[in-house]
């Protein structure tokens, strides 16, 4: 969101010896292969999990594909299953990428893996934690978003590695972004010398594989995709700006090509880079939705709302339409036969939920790309006053202040502030609302891309509480706080029934903890993005409670 533009066979080796550190970081090799990449796990089970890393040839041109051995043993020792091991390629098809699920370990336990090549050349070590099976008290998993390789460097990647527990990352889309060396949030690369690879905005499929690789060769990246393992969706820029079934805004046909061949380019890209399953035979490639039951604690349902059944946006993002055009726009949002999920992902959706309710789960949690709940944007003037609005502007270069007084005016006439949310699809909303109510859920909704931290009541249109909603704000990628400090307390005062929170400055992840008596958000935040070392702190704390029915409540310590 922004007010107007912004953007899982088996192994590991069982002693239970300590991680090798720089976690991620490959072991100097003389061979013919070296590990530059790290290594990653993803999409856990019971029994497994998929494991991931990348062989860099020394000379890629030519090159065959590169036997790999995978490794796998549980931390600590004493695991009857004990050491694991197996054999894979990393296939030049595949851009070296090579995946393995593991399979016949036990649930709920940490293990940790590793990958040898020709002459014992060695990847770093990676753990994971399989999903637990039957009664357990708490879970913990870092979720985040946006991650903008030329907006900043990614401290809080270091900060998740660090986490003492965590028992998943829920990536919610941005891994990579599109743009080129003179795009979105460049000016930050310039200065850190963290300019996009290549150079030019992605849109073949060597383009979107090197710009995968170069956020793999972060060592902070590394570290983390080597602390737990990765359950991840894509969002937009994973192909180009607010993408929807068929196209996007940052696709133009007449000079990037037919958009199909971009899309089907960009997927097989983070297929081959990602920590995911492959695509299910018989389902399209844009079919990740997926779920995944942690004991009998909690069920987490990973969306899929941009490439599988979304509609066009009414406008974009950054858009400063005329007050002629607001009557039709809001005409155009308002058809019930617009779509963000699709009929069958939300059936989907409906019977995974309904399953989890059934066997006493307490909690459902719903990893979704974009904001869900109504926002209205703020009338920064009348909130403010004449003068606190015209020292908040003052900084702002002369076509930033035309493109905010035009947002302001299409707020005041009652537009939502971001059409590229689920604010854009109001019928596909309540489809999903009624969905929760027929299956008994209040759901936990997690939310990415604002770049933004959030803690919202979800109500539907009848007035009636749904469900809560806690978004997080961005790995790196910049938003109006950058430009307007304190802004999000300016979205708060004009939302105050659905909106309990919103800091539009900070960077960071949050960090969800699951009991059986509550769900906890604490908004996670390190100091910088520019520089090292870095503090982390934490921004808020909200919480709702299992089996209650009003609104999310704050922490205090």
């Amino acid at each position: 969101m922004t007010m107007m533009n912004r953007r899982r066979a088996i192994a590991l080796m069982g002693s239970g010896a300590a991680l090798s550190l720089p976690a991620g970081m490959a072991e100097a090799a003389k061979g013919a292969i070296r590990f530059d990449h790290g290594v990653a796990s993803g999409d856990p089970a019971p029994d497994g999990a998929i494991l991931w890393t990348r062989a860099t040839p020394a000379e890629a041109d030519g090159a065959g594909d590169v036997p790999l051995t995978w490794h796998v043993a549980p931390i600590g020792g004493g695991d009857v299953v004990g050491l694991r091991t197996g054999s894979l390629s990393a296939r030049a098809a595949r851009d070296f990428t090579a995946k393995v699920e593991v399979a016949g370990l036990r649930p709920g336990v940490e293990y940790r893996y590793w990958f040898e090549g020709a002459g014992g050349v060695r990847s770093a070590e990676g753990r994971f934690r399989t999903l637990p099976r039957g009664r357990i008290e708490d879970a913990v998993f870092a979720v985040v978003s946006c991650q903008l390789y030329p907006g900043g460097l990614y401290n809080a990647y270091d900060a998740i590695a660090r986490t003492e527990r965590l028992d998943a990352v829920v990536h919610l889309g941005d891994y990579i972004y599109e743009y080129g060396a003179d795009g979105y949030g460049t000016e930050i690369g310039r200065k850190l010398n963290r300019l996009p690879e290549p150079a030019h905005e992605i849109v073949t499929l060597d383009d979107y594989r090197r710009r995968h690789a170069q956020v793999k060769r972060d060592p902070d990246m590394q570290a983390a995709h080597a602390r737990a393992a990765f359950i991840c969706v894509w969002d937009d820029h994973e192909v180009a700006n607010d993408d929807w079934i068929g196209g996007a805004e940052n696709h133009d046909p007449r000079t990037e090509g037919d958009w199909s061949k971009r899309k089907a380019a960009a997927m097989q890209a983070y297929f081959e880079w990602m920590p995911i399953r492959d695509p299910r035979p018989g389902q399209p490639w844009e079919a990740i939705n997926r779920s995944f039951d942690f004991g009998d604690l909690a069920t987490l349902v990973m969306l899929e709302t941009r490439l599988l059944a979304r509609s066009k946006q009414v406008a974009a993002k950054g858009g400063a339409p005329e007050p002629s055009e607001y009557a039709a726009m809001m005409a155009e949002r308002a058809r019930p036969e617009r779509e963000l999920l699709g009929a069958g992902q939300l059936h989907w959706i409906e019977q995974v939920l309904t399953r989890s309710v059934k066997a006493g789960t307490p909690w459902q949690v719903i990893g979704n790309q974009v904001v869900m709940a109504r926002i209205d944007g703020p009338d920064l003037e009348k909130q403010m006053g004449a003068d606190g609005y015209a020292k908040l502007v003052a900084p702002l270069s002369a076509p930033t202040r035309t493109q905010l007084a035009a947002a302001q005016a299409s707020y005041r006439a009652g537009l939502p502030l971001n059409f590229d949310s689920w604010d854009g699809y109001p019928a596909a909303r309540e489809r999903l609302y009624a969905a929760f109510r027929r299956a008994g859920s209040r759901p936990v909704v997690v939310s990415g891309d604002s770049h933004a931290a959030w803690a919202n009541d979800l109500y539907d249109a009848n007035g009636t509480l749904v469900a809560a909603e806690f978004g997080g704000t961005a790995i790196t990628s910049p938003s109006w706080g950058a430009l307007m400090p304190g802004i999000g307390r300016e979205i708060a005062a004009a939302n105050p029934k659905v909106v309990r929170f919103c800091d539009q400055d900070a960077k960071g992840y949050l960090l969800l903890t699951l009991t059986r008596e509550a769900a906890t958000a604490r908004f996670m935040t390190v100091s910088t993005v520019m520089a090292k070392p870095y503090a982390e702190g934490c921004a808020a704390t909200w919480a709702t409670r299992a089996g209650e029915t009003g609104p999310i409540a704050p922490v205090t310590a």
